[in-house]
C-alpha cells in the first residue's frame, strides 16, 4: 500500500480536508494529529474499518478504542444515560485532552468497545482534525498511531516510522502540543474513576467532580486475564527496543543511583539539571525537573530516540505525581513494564 501524505496546517485547506475525510468515510485508515499524540483513525461506525486499525497496529483485540467527535452535542448520538457530570466536564475541558467513559448506544460497533457496554469519547483540541471529523460526518475511532507497544507518535515523522505503507494516509498537522494521551475518566462508576492519567491533570478533574478515585492500573499492572476498561490499562506500552528501568525519588538521589549503575551502552532519560552527570552515555533530557509540561512533550520522543542506536539498557528519572507528572510517570513505568526502583529519603 502506498501511503498518501497531506500537510494541513489550517482548516481553511478545504480541498485537503475533504480528501482526508473521504478516505475515512470510505473505510480507509488515516493518521491524524491531535493536541495529545497522533492517532490512527477510522470510521467509528464501520466495524470492518475499525478492525483494520487492530491489524495495522498489531493491537490486542481486547484493548478498546476511543471515539473522537467534533463537539459535545454528538455525545447524544453514541451514548445513553449521560450523567450531568459529563456535560460539566465537556463545558469546562472540551475541546481538550479528556476522554469520558459512558454507556454506549447500539450504533457503536463492538469492534470499537471490544464488547464492553461502555465507550470512551473525546473531542480533540486540534482544528485540522476537528474539521476532518465534521467533513467526514462520522465519529473517528482512533488509538495512538504507533505500532502496538511502541512509544506514541507526537509528530508526523513518528507516524511515518511506524505506519508508512500500512495505512492509506497520514495528515501532518505539526507537532503535538501536549505530548501524552488524553486523561480517561470512567463516569459509569458509582464514584468517577481515573483509568488513565493524561494531558488533563487529576487535580483539574477533582476541581469539577469532587471525589475521583484512581484505578490501581494507573500505578501497577492488571492481573493476568483481567479485561481492560480503557486503552492503555493492561499491556506494556510506550516501550523502546532496549529495556527501561525507572528510578523514582528526589532528583539528586536518582541521578546518583543511575551513575552508580551505568554500564556499557547505557542510555539515560533525565531532567535537564542532571544531563551532564552521565559521562559516556547517550543522554536525552526531557526538560527541567520543575516543568511537567515540557516533560510530557518530550518523553515519547526521548524513548523513541534510542532505537537504532547501540543502547542496550535505559535508565529514566521519574517525576513526582503532581499535575502532569502523574501522566509522565505512568508512561515511563508502562514503558519499563513497571520495572521501578523507588529511592526513599534514607537512600544515600
Amino acid at each position: 500500500m502506498k501511503t498518501k501524505y497531506f500537510h494541513i496546517t489550517s482548516p481553511d485547506q478545504e480541498e485537503d480536508i475533504r480528501a482526508a475525510a473521504a478516505i475515512l468515510r470510505a473505510g480507509g485508515l488515516a493518521g491524524i494529529p491531535t493536541e495529545t499524540v497522533y492517532g490512527l483513525g477510522a470510521n467509528g461506525l464501520d466495524g470492518a474499518a475499525v478492525g483494520r486499525i487492530f491489524q495495522a497496529k498489531g493491537r490486542p483485540q481486547d484493548n478498546p478504542l476511543i471515539l473522537h467527535i467534533p463537539e459535545a452535542e454528538w455525545l447524544r448520538r453514541y451514548c445513553k444515560n449521560i450523567p450531568p457530570a459529563a456535560w460539566r466536564l465537556a463545558e469546562r475541558f472540551w475541546p481538550g485532552p479528556l476522554t469520558m467513559i459512558l454507556q454506549r448506544k447500539v450504533n457503536v460497533p463492538n469492534a470499537v468497545t471490544c464488547g464492553l457496554d461502555t465507550v470512551g469519547v473525546r473531542c480533540p483540541d486540534h482544528p485540522v482534525t476537528l474539521a476532518i471529523i465534521r467533513a467526514a460526518g462520522v465519529p473517528v475511532a482512533a488509538p495512538s498511531g504507533n505500532l502496538s507497544g511502541r512509544p506514541s507518535p507526537t509528530c508526523a515523522r513518528h507516524m511515518e516510522e511506524d505506519m508508512d505503507g500500512k495505512i492509506d494516509a497520514i495528515v501532518d498537522g505539526g507537532p503535538c502540543g501536549v505530548g501524552v494521551e488524553s486523561t480517561i475518566v470512567d463516569l459509569t462508576a458509582p464514584v468517577p474513576r481515573l483509568l488513565r492519567p493524561g494531558g488533563l491533570p487529576l487535580e483539574d478533574l477533582r476541581a469539577v467532580l469532587g471525589e475521583v478515585a484512581v484505578d490501581r492500573a494507573v500505578l501497577s499492572p492488571l492481573d493476568p486475564g483481567e479485561k481492560p476498561r480503557a486503552p492503555g490499562m493492561k499491556y506494556r506500552h510506550y516501550a523502546p527496543r532496549a529495556p527501561v528501568t525507572v528510578v523514582s525519588g528526589e532528583g539528586r538521589r536518582t541521578a546518583r543511583y543511575i551513575r552508580r549503575n551505568l554500564g556499557d551502552h547505557t542510555g539515560v532519560i533525565c531532567f535537564e539539571e542532571y544531563r551532564d552527570q552521565f559521562p559516556g552515555c547517550q543522554v536525552r533530557s526531557i526538560g527541567s525537573a520543575q516543568d511537567r509540561g515540557e516533560q510530557a512533550r518530550r518523553v515519547f520522543d526521548a524513548l523513541r530516540s534510542f532505537d537504532g542506536t547501540d543502547v542496550t539498557a535505559i535508565f529514566a528519572q521519574c517525576p513526582g505525581d503532581g499535575g502532569l507528572g502523574l501522566a509522565v510517570a505512568n508512561r515511563l513505568k508502562k514503558a519499563a513494564g513497571f520495572q521501578v526502583v523507588e529511592l526513599g529519603e534514607g537512600t544515600p
